[in-house]
């Protein structure tokens, strides 16, 4: 077993969507970004590589590529999974925390479960989302940004 840890961040503006963990989430901000700018994903996505040696997500899809302007994270995630399995990996469980004041999360953690679980081909007990506030302080709790945390551990095959 190895194991990834990773760290994503993104700030909030006007007139962009809000995506975590590939569900599009009614918000009055959303995230900037290169790709869709899902903090989750990323975060996970860079605790996999990182588990892995295999470098983080920058040096796979860069953001200076009109590849990746707008690009789904959960595509993504996809590709880095397929990655992972092609240099002897497999998913052995993410456990990830969103850093978010607004908006509550709850409602939309069971669907943020599923979706990382389908694109990493394990099911849904492998994979726990949580979110939380940092209590009005910081730039998350400022409602300027969102931050993503993700631990994983990996298999060889």
């Amino acid at each position: 077993m190895r194991i990834g840890h990773g760290y994503d961040v993104h700030r909030l503006v006007k007139d962009r969507k809000l995506i975590l963990g590939g569900v599009d989430i009614e918000h009055e901000t959303g995230l900037l970004g290169h790709s869709d700018a899902d903090v989750l994903l990323h975060a996970i996505m860079d605790a996999l590589l990182g588990a892995c040696a295999l470098g983080d997500i920058g040096g796979h899809f860069p953001d200076n590529d009109s590849a990746y302007k707008d690009a789904d994270s959960m595509k993504l995630l996809i590709r880095v999974c397929e990655i992972i399995r092609e240099n002897g990996y497999t998913v052995g469980n993410i456990d990830s925390t969103v850093i978010a004041q607004k908006p509550k999360l709850k409602p939309y953690i069971p669907q943020m479960r599923e979706n990382i679980a389908n694109a990493c081909g394990v099911d849904i007990s492998r994979i726990s989302v949580k979110a939380t506030t940092e209590e009005n302080l910081g730039f998350t709790g400022n409602l300027e940004g969102i931050a993503a945390h993700a631990v994983c551990l990996v298999e060889e095959i």
